[in-house]
């Protein structure tokens, strides 16, 4: 077996982790307030971040001040608002619609770049973001009619969308170059450093929690989080930027087919529709990526799902 088709293999499986947080998260949300398992996360995670630092003897690095507000922001953007809104969000919607929304990361990414950094739009980004949004759609249409808040359980999950976006927008402007794992370490740190005043907060609201909520908040800590880091770095190593943003659509793939065997949600015709949406819409900015690769124009990797 070739080194790049090893990749191919690390990063599917790695984006299938990533799909299955959608499914952790809807069985946290009927146990367990949003910010009280987003510190239970953390704590599981960063302990073992840190082990891993050790033992791979990666060191701590020395960073600007600005880079250190930078990182806090992406923290509060990525590690707490991502995982907050899906698992709010995730109490009024089927987990299947939350994996076609989420599917649309990349080309909401791509539309904050415009709207934010000023960046000129290429035809190719805009007919990814209509097709997204078609895709998008194609669920809400279905949700509106279901009610006002299966409607409010898709706007809160795509406001975590916007959070990953904003969180890959803000590693942009570091300055300095972080090793993987120790940006991980670091935004676990940051992430539990954050939740756990919302959590206090949450206490008079926690009620009882039951064991599959706990059993969750641990898989989406040690599996998607841990293994999905090693798994994604491990395949980013063998293959190029390029190619490993086309692995991303995978994720929402996962999201909808694990929603129907593990949660027992039919696959609605709609959601096929928007997924087949969000899959051309990634393909064609996976397309235009490639383009300016064999023009001279370097491609970033994207940042992955389960890094924060």
């Amino acid at each position: 077996m070739s080194k790049r088709f090893q990749g191919y293999i690390q990063l599917s499986l790695a984006m299938v982790l990533v799909g299955s947080t959608v499914i952790a998260s809807k069985i946290i949300a009927s146990g367990l307030p949003p910010f009280t398992a987003t510190a239970l996360r953390f704590a599981i995670a960063l302990p073992l971040f840190l082990g891993l630092m050790r033992a791979t003897a990666t060191p701590w690095p020395r960073l600007p001040k600005g880079d250190w507000l930078i990182l806090f922001l992406q923290a509060g953007a990525g590690s707490v608002g991502y995982t907050t809104l899906l698992i709010s969000g995730l109490k009024l919607t089927p987990a299947a619609d939350a994996g076609v929304i989420i599917g649309t990361l990349p080309v909401v990414s791509a539309a904050i770049a415009v709207i934010i950094l000023g960046e000129r739009p290429q035809r190719s980004v805009l007919m990814a973001a209509l097709l997204a949004a078609a895709g998008v759609l194609a669920i809400v249409f279905r949700l509106e009619a279901a009610g006002p808040h299966s409607l409010a359980g898709a706007a809160l999950i795509f406001g975590a969308v916007i959070c990953e976006g904003l969180f890959i927008l803000l590693g942009k402007r570091l300055d300095s170059e972080i090793p993987p794992l120790t940006l991980s370490a670091l935004m676990a740190g940051f992430g539990g450093a954050i939740a756990i005043p919302f959590a206090l907060a949450e206490l008079p609201l926690a009620g009882t929690t039951g064991a599959p909520a706990l059993a969750a908040v641990a898989y989406y800590a040690l599996v998607p989080t841990i293994g999905g880091f090693l798994l994604w770095y491990a395949g980013l190593e063998k293959v190029s930027g390029t190619e490993a943003s086309v692995f991303t659509a995978l994720a929402p793939v996962s999201a909808l087919l694990l929603a129907a065997a593990a949660l027992g949600e039919p696959i609605a015709a709609n959601q096929m529709i928007g997924m087949g949406s969000v899959l051309l819409a990634v393909l064609s900015l996976s397309l235009r990526t490639t383009n300016l690769t064999r023009t001279g124009h370097a491609a970033q990797p994207t940042t992955s799902l389960q890094e924060r």
